[in-house]
C-alpha cells in the first residue's frame, strides 16, 4: 500500500511541477535593455527584482537623497505590483540594500510609512555601491491578488 501511495505521489509530480511554471510578467515603464526581468510569478507568489529610486522608464534616480529615491523605490514597487496583478499590501517579504548604513534609519523612517500595520519579513544589508549610483534598492515577494 505504501508503494502504491509513493508511485502516485511521483505520477502526480509533472502535473503539480507544471502547474508552478514562471511566467514573465513585462510591465509598462520598465527600461528596456536590462538582463532580467522586473517581475516573475510562480504559482501565487509574484517576485519583484530589486526597485530603485528611479525615475520610471529611465536610468536617472530622483534627487534629494536616501528619503526621496525610497519614495520613489516604493512608487515604481506599487507600479510593478499593480501591473503584475498584486499590491503592496500584499507584500509579505522584502529584502533592503543600502549603499551606506548610516542612512538606516532615515530608510527607515520612510519605509514604515508603506507599511504602517503587520510589516512584511525584512532583511536589510549595506553594501559597497548600488546600480545607476542609488542609495537603496527593496526586492519584494507579494501574492498575487489585490
Amino acid at each position: 500500500m505504501r508503494c502504491a501511495s509513493v508511485l502516485l505521489l511521483v505520477a502526480m509530480l509533472p502535473a503539480a511541477v507544471a502547474a508552478q511554471e514562471k511566467e514573465v510578467l513585462n510591465v509598462p515603464g520598465a527600461v528596456a535593455g536590462l538582463p532580467f526581468s522586473p517581475a516573475v510569478r510562480v504559482g501565487n507568489v509574484i517576485y519583484l527584482s530589486g526597485q530603485l529610486g528611479n525615475v520610471p522608464g529611465t536610468r536617472t534616480v530622483v534627487p534629494g537623497g536616501i528619503r526621496e529615491e525610497t519614495r520613489q523605490t516604493f512608487a515604481n514597487m506599487r507600479a510593478v505590483l499593480e501591473a503584475a496583478g498584486s499590491s503592496l499590501n500584499r507584500v509579505f517579504k522584502c529584502t533592503v540594500f543600502l549603499a551606506d548604513i548610516s542612512e538606516y534609519a532615515a530608510m527607515n523612517e520612510v519605509y514604515t510609512t508603506f507599511f504602517p500595520v503587520d510589516p512584511p519579513a525584512r532583511s536589510t544589508v549595506a553594501g559597497s555601491g548600488l546600480a545607476l549610483g542609488a542609495r537603496v534598492e527593496i526586492e519584494c515577494m507579494a501574492t498575487a491578488g489585490r
